[in-house]
């Protein structure tokens, strides 16, 4: 009787021993069960977010578009302006060295002598057309630094 006190003892532990870990089980269990509802919660989550980023992607792909046709344009638009601007300083560059020439010539003319009287009323005569040679150069060169001045400013 001893042995079967002592065998019902052993069972009786070990049906204590095997609810107990039941338990302990079941309670990991529900445990798992909440972190896989967490776990789809941030999958959810997570497959929005890159949906919405799937869509911001093409939205910046169709301004990035839109930009570089638009810098294309106007770098096409600004070298035509730079070519019509060098044209333009091109033929400004040859009006200037027509003008140079010309008060060159102007210069090395001498005035006629008339005698001594007639000396300071030739020179006189003289000096109005020189005046407005050396004002007009003068003038001319004025033009051409200014027009100097805005291609360096258009430039940079």
């Amino acid at each position: 009787m001893t042995i079967t006190l002592i065998a019902d003892v052993l069972v009786a532990s070990l049906l204590v021993a095997t609810i107990i870990t039941c338990f302990v089980l079941t309670k990991r269990i529900e445990r798992l069960k909440a972190d896989e509802a967490g776990m789809r919660q941030t999958v959810g989550a997570l497959i929005a977010a890159t949906d919405t980023a799937e869509r911001a992607i093409a939205g910046l792909k169709l301004t990035l578009g839109d930009c570089d046709r638009t810098l294309a344009e106007r770098l096409q638009t600004a070298e035509r302006y730079a070519a019509d601007l060098a044209a333009q300083i091109e033929a400004g560059q040859v009006v200037m060295d027509r003008i140079g020439q010309i008060v060159s010539a102007a210069t090395m003319v001498a005035p006629k002598s008339a005698g001594d009287t007639g000396v300071a009323q030739a020179a006189a005569a003289e000096a109005t057309p020189m005046a407005r040679l050396t004002t007009a150069a003068q003038s001319a060169a004025a033009i051409r630094a200014r027009a100097a001045r805005r291609l360096e400013g258009q430039a940079a």
